[in-house]
């Protein structure tokens, strides 16, 4: 597989001293882990435009964009693959997922992931990781 940059948009939406991330279960080549919800970017579609299309696809919701948070790069490696993303993050907005409990999870339509709410401060460092690499603090700030 050739290795790329990947241009990605991924949405932030924080209640209660939580965030709603997807989660990840542990396998033979990593340890269990959360990742904020969204994706890759197509051609000729804007960063904003791609991540409202993936809450869609994923938990088939709609999303309000609550504004650019920050452009960030992710570098890691991933079942023995190197990964590089660059990663527009973007505070949203959800009438119906803010309305889902905290302890409901919902499976994601276009992976084996589920989607669910999580403790902020039940994450980070020695803790359950939250990724792309940064999303964690940019997620608190909106606590």
């Amino acid at each position: 597989m050739t290795e790329r940059i990947r241009n990605i948009a991924v949405g932030l939406i924080v209640r209660d001293g939580h965030v709603l991330a997807e989660e990840y279960p542990a396998t033979e080549t990593h340890g269990a882990f959360l990742r904020a919800i969204g994706g890759g970017i197509e051609f000729g579609e804007r960063a904003a435009e791609a991540l409202r299309r993936e809450f869609q696809e994923e938990l088939a919701v709609e999303v309000q964009d609550g504004g650019l948070l920050a452009v960030t790069e992710n570098l890691f490696t991933l079942d023995g693959r190197r990964g590089h993303e660059v990663v527009h993050v973007f505070a949203l907005r959800s009438d119906e997922l803010e309305r889902m409990p905290l302890d409901e999870r919902r499976g994601n339509l276009d992976s084996r992931s589920t989607a669910g709410w999580w403790p902020l401060d039940e994450l980070g460092e020695g803790k359950l990781p939250l990724y792309p690499e940064g999303i964690l603090e940019l997620a608190r700030g909106l606590a």
